[in-house]
């Protein structure tokens, strides 16, 4: 639902965000869910320019105009949660995003996802979180 979701910022900004909480409703009726898709929706918004960075850092062959939208909110959110969300272990992010790639992107997409991850992954160890990590949104 998060990576819907910041798809569908990146084609409409900040003007979708007002149909956010219908679209997650019409998805899940678990509230855990909902509360999480919504954080993590906001946050990864909140800080889609670090995270922009972070993967342009990374992927350094490619413009992240290039990237398909779905592709782009992959690893916002991938790079969100290993900024921001230091309760999820690495692992996770890194299983979740190449899953989500599979089953929502082009053939090639989960070998790129995991590939920028990996130089991610190193330069988030690298650099640390920043200041205020944990900060749900």
């Amino acid at each position: 639902m998060t990576m819907q979701a910041l798809c569908q910022l990146d084609v409409q900004g900040d003007d979708a965000m007002g149909t956010l909480p219908r679209f997650f409703r019409e998805q899940t009726g678990d509230a855990a869910t909902l509360k999480l898709a919504e954080q993590w929706t906001a946050g990864a918004w909140k800080h889609v320019a670090d995270c922009d960075r972070t993967i342009a850092a990374a992927a350094t062959r490619w413009k992240l105009s290039r990237l398909s939208h779905v592709d782009r909110a992959i690893l916002r959110l991938a790079v969100y949660q290993l900024r921001y969300c230091p309760e999820i272990p690495d692992k996770v992010i890194l299983n979740e995003a190449i899953e989500i790639a599979k089953k929502y992107s082009a053939e090639q997409s989960p070998r790129f996802v995991n590939g920028v991850l990996d130089a991610i992954l190193k330069i988030v160890r690298q650099n640390g979180t920043p200041s205020g990590s944990g900060e749900v949104v």
